[in-house]
């Protein structure tokens, strides 16, 4: 009998899954809970009561999360000092979104607004430092209709 060889991607993972280092991870996981409806899913505690690993479930989609080890070089972004990384969450009401995360402390960076590229769409920086970009998609378009948009703005 052979040993059955584990599955090289989890049951119930996708092949990519943001992992995010922030300063009070137990602390984000009750934003993300407030602001996205996040579901946690695991959580192990390390030295100090700092979260080694965590991860929770927005919609259909894992994040991962680790508070900051700046021994092991593992430090996230500052809040109001921008981030090069933004997570994109598509949801069914944009507006509603972006109001419950603000209500739970993130910040506007972006108000929503409809986008020539058919969504509705805001940006909001969280109390981590993390930047999200949040859409409802609210119309199809073609990519000539999109390219002939883009060429609008110019004029």
């Amino acid at each position: 009998m052979s040993p059955t060889q584990p599955n090289p991607i989890p049951n119930g993972m996708q092949t990519i899954t943001p992992h995010l280092v922030c300063r009070g991870a137990a602390d984000a996981i009750t934003f993300y809970g407030k602001a996205f409806g996040a579901v946690e899913l695991a959580r192990l505690p390390g030295p100090e009561g700092k979260l080694m690993h965590a991860m929770v479930r927005i919609g259909d989609s894992n994040l991962m999360l680790v508070d900051e080890f700046p021994d092991c070089g593992s430090l996230g972004p500052q809040p109001g000092q921008g981030s090069p990384v933004t997570i994109h969450l598509y949801v069914t009401d944009v507006d509603a979104t972006v109001e419950r995360a603000v209500a739970a402390g993130a910040k506007v960076t972006m108000p929503v607004d409809d986008m020539f590229w058919g969504d509705r769409y805001g940006r909001i920086e969280d109390p981590f430092g993390h930047q999200w970009s949040i859409a409802t998609h609210i119309r199809d378009l073609s990519s000539q209709e999109i390219q002939a948009a883009v060429a609008a703005l110019g004029s």
